[in-house]
């Protein structure tokens, strides 16, 4: 089989880190083609979706004690070669947020693929209707007290209702602007109207959660069932635990309280094509679903001894449309 991720440029991410690159070893490992483009070479012509795309050979990390090592030169590319993206069996659409306009548009040039031939993963249209702070919005039962405004007296109101919150950008990622906010604090005002871009845009607050000095715990989600999850937890004098801000990651179970809250998402996410999700949940409460490149796959094997990009490849494979004779 054939497979194309659309990427960052392959010499941005980490080896050791990003899952992109653990899928794309999962799939060469199981002898599938693997190739790579980028949203920007992304076209349609005749009403049909192409991309320039290069085919990637990876030299694939080792384990060496707690740490995932490679090598320098860890790919190899072949020349850059424009193709239907129908061509190929499966697209996975693994370029980081934010949601740019850009990013957007690469969503709808996806659409001109069809699904009766090509699997897509996520789906496009599930993509844009998922922003990653509003989609939980939906679920009532799983998230703590949260609003969505730009209203300074409304936040306000708020956080002295709560005690603590916690202000969360709509469009952020890796834990970026996001503040924790108390009643006393003298520059309250100041940070929400930063934030708020003086009130011309809307934030997402939430109730603070004590729990979330134990850990943010982090989900992985197919097809809406969870197959894994690490815990991160905050260090030092940060009160965010994303790995990307120094959060440190420890293995853990998922509790029959997250169960239940995957059980409440999954109807959901399958109807919207999202196959490959991370959700993050403190102390029972679900906080966010990050549904463009969500990560953790490595640290969860990596603690766990799995391989959990094989398990994803396997489903793809196991799922692919019947594609119609050429």
């Amino acid at each position: 089989m054939k497979f194309v991720f659309v990427i960052d440029p392959i010499q941005q991410l980490d080896p050791g880190h990003d899952t992109s690159v653990a899928l794309m070893e999962a799939a060469q490992a199981l002898g599938h083609e693997v190739w790579i483009t980028q949203a920007h070479q992304l076209s349609v012509v005749d009403g049909k979706a192409w991309g320039l795309l290069e085919q990637v050979q990876l030299v694939p990390v080792t384990l060496v004690g707690e740490r995932w090592v490679t090598r320098d030169a860890w790919f190899s590319l072949s020349e850059s070669i424009p193709q239907p993206l129908e061509s190929m069996n499966a697209v996975f659409m693994r370029t980081d947020p934010p949601v740019t306009v850009p990013y957007l548009f690469a969503t709808y040039l996806l659409d001109y693929i069809d699904p009766t031939q090509t699997q897509v993963i996520n789906a496009p249209q599930g993509l844009r209707a998922a922003n990653e702070k509003m989609y939980a919005l939906q679920f009532r039962d799983a998230i703590p007290e949260t609003i969505v405004t730009q209203s300074k007296p409304v936040i306000r109101e708020f956080v002295e209702q709560q005690g603590a919150a916690v202000l969360k950008p709509l469009g952020g990622k890796a834990g970026e602007g996001i503040l924790f906010l108390e009643p006393g604090d003298r520059n309250l005002n100041s940070l929400i109207e930063i934030s708020t871009q003086q009130g011309r845009i809307p934030v997402m607050v939430q109730t603070y959660l004590p729990a979330a000095k134990e850990g943010d715990k982090r989900i992985i989600l197919l097809h809406g069932e969870p197959i894994g999850a690490l815990n991160r937890i905050p260090t030092g004098a940060e009160f965010r635990g994303n790995m990307a801000v120094g959060g440190r990651v420890a293995q853990v179970g998922i509790t029959a309280r997250e169960q239940e809250i995957c059980q409440q998402l999954a109807p959901t996410l399958r109807r919207d094509g999202l196959i490959f999700v991370g959700i993050d949940v403190i102390g029972g409460y679900l906080t966010e679903v990050n549904v463009t490149s969500p990560t953790g796959i490595r640290e969860i094997d990596r603690l766990e001894g799995r391989c959990l990009g094989q398990q994803v490849i396997e489903w793809v494979v196991a799922h692919q449309p019947h594609r119609a004779a050429t």
